[in-house]
């Protein structure tokens, strides 16, 4: 193995956000843009020489080129191991448990989430670090700084690397041990959940329809739902990953996934259905007849956790988002525990699982998952589902219907702008927060403005501080309106407004979210002008 110094010099826009770098497919292709944040990572990290590393992505266009870029550089670079999926394949929570399994020195993810897939969409790549998580602030800032500044990288001269055959080969000097993608992860949840009571429902005549949306998590479902469970064949679809994601979205909320929506609204659905995103941490929870929205899920796992083996100690506390919806909170006050409240970004509920301050853990944007691994986890959230389901003998709807005559019902929605023009999308943000002083008092409609703030965060473990985190309206009664600029899309900004109202009354409680919301809807217009900002008369996605 011949080791080459390729001279470089800094690429513009090369700063990783919450979830890496993410960009257009074609723009990681350009000569040399790859390879330079690559070495930026190894660098950033205090290089990778004597290290052991996971590596592994959801499937998506150009993940197997880079993986094997990825090889030859960390070769190069002196790294002593690599663990990789294979054919490169690793759902996002299967790599963050590898990592903690194997106790590596982090990894490697090539996934732009729920972005779709293919030479002009998305691609994506991220550093997560010993913990299984995504790495902190601290960290990618350090990556950036070498991204403005790096002169060369460091690449091996070698052939391709067989990664369909599993077991260990080398290059140079470093090991590569090609692993399946499925084996541990599946293990690890046969340690959380009663698989037995499972496949007795299944057994019993219960149906499941999981949609994989030719993504990561089609070879999992299979191999737990179909295999380990009993489900009917057939019961997981668009199983196959492909490269394009079947040329759909592969972002589990009823647009993308109406088809799973369609058949769970038929007569003949079945009992229960699910869906997961192109990397796996994300997923949908419907019943026949009902779509759970990601709040109100995570509240009703909070409330059931216990029924599962994993989590029948009871939880530690639970964590939020801070646009999910209030619902947890109402749970995590009835069962005497802490309930945390942070930015959006996984990274964030990482120190709290750490620090043994929170079990379980969600954000409205279909996120769900617990101290089991440092990620998200989609397929881990509908095994808890199933769990319960097996546990109560309920269905879908009646635990809904239970769960809000307990706890009240937090309606709510989120309005997506998508692709705004940044300057249109700034000057309602800043127009917006300079209206706060005086919004407190102010009525629209029915509804009083009780308070208007930015939201910030101070970290309870390490005492980091996070400003400028989302802006947020409250209203008597409970009501809110949230807005953000989402940097999750590879081009234009998206604005996000999350809106929540609360109702106790049983009677009022099967109403359509958008007419329960209406009263905040027309509230968070007439605050913000989203209309007159952006020039978009509806929002381009409501979940």
């Amino acid at each position: 193995m011949q080791t080459l110094t390729i001279a470089t010099k800094p690429i513009d826009g090369q700063k990783p956000g919450t979830s890496g770098l993410r960009k257009k497919t074609h723009v990681f292709m350009r000569p040399h843009y790859l390879e330079n944040y690559v070495q930026s990572i190894f660098d950033g990290i205090g290089g990778v020489a004597g290290k052991t590393l996971v590596l592994g992505g959801d499937g998506r266009y150009f993940n197997d080129r880079a993986a094997q870029v990825i090889l030859r550089m960390a070769a190069a670079n002196g790294a002593t191991l690599i663990i990789v999926g294979q054919g490169a394949l690793l759902s996002t929570p299967a790599a963050s448990h590898l990592i903690r399994k194997r106790g590596t020195d982090g990894g490697l993810i090539l996934s732009a989430s729920h972005n779709p897939g293919g030479l002009d969409a998305d691609f994506g790549l991220k550093y997560n670090t010993p913990n299984g998580g995504p790495a902190p602030e601290g960290i990618t800032d350090q990556i950036y700084e070498v991204t403005k500044t790096i002169a060369s990288y460091q690449i091996a001269e070698a052939h391709d690397i067989n990664l369909s055959r599993i077991g260990t080969t080398t290059l140079g000097s470093m090991q590569i041990e090609v692993v399946d993608p499925v084996t541990d992860y599946a293990a690890l949840m046969e340690t959380l959940f009663d698989f037995p009571s499972i496949k007795a429902l299944f057994t019993k005549g219960f149906t499941l329809r999981f949609d994989a949306m030719h993504a990561i998590t089609g070879p999992y479902a299979k191999a737990i739902f179909e295999g380990k469970l009993g489900a009917k064949p057939g019961s997981v679809i668009n199983a196959n990953p492909t490269p394009d994601f079947g040329g759909g979205h592969p972002d589990p909320n009823p647009i993308w996934a109406k088809p799973l929506v369609d058949a769970m609204m038929a007569p003949d659905a079945p009992d229960f259905g699910a869906a997961s995103d192109g990397d796996g941490d994300r997923n949908m929870i419907l019943g026949r007849g009902i779509y759970v929205t990601p709040s109100d899920s995570l509240a009703l796992l909070a409330a059931h956790a216990h029924l599962a083996p994993g989590y029948a100690a009871g939880l530690k506390g639970v964590a939020r988002s801070m646009p999910t919806s209030g619902a947890v909170d109402r749970v995590a006050a009835a069962k005497g525990i802490a309930c945390y409240e942070t930015p959006t970004g996984w990274k964030f509920f990482g120190n709290l699982l750490d620090a043994g301050k929170a079990t379980l853990c969600g954000e409205e944007s279909a996120g769900t998952g617990s101290d089991h691994v440092r990620e998200k986890d989609g397929l881990w959230a509908v095994l808890l589902w199933l769990n319960i389901l097996a546990a109560t003998g309920k269905s879908v709807a009646d635990l809904m219907t239970d769960h809000w005559r307990t706890y009240g019902r937090n309606y709510y929605s989120r309005h997506d702008y998508e692709d705004v023009e940044s300057d249109k999308a700034n000057a309602l943000y800043n127009g917006l927060r300079d209206k706060f002083t005086s919004l407190p008092g102010q009525s629209f409609g029915p509804l009083t403005v009780i308070s208007a703030d930015e939201f910030a965060y101070d970290d309870p473990v390490d005492g980091s501080h996070s400003a400028k985190q989302g802006l947020r309206i409250s209203f008597a009664g409970g009501g809110r309106a949230v807005f953000r600029l989402s940097g999750t899309g590879t081009v234009g900004t998206t604005l996000r407004v999350y809106l929540e109202s609360v109702e106790t009354e049983p009677a009022r409680m099967h109403q359509d979210a958008q007419v329960a919301l209406a009263p905040v809807i027309a509230a968070a217009e007439a605050i913000a002008g989203i209309t007159s900002h952006t020039d978009r008369a509806a929002p381009d996605v409501i979940t």
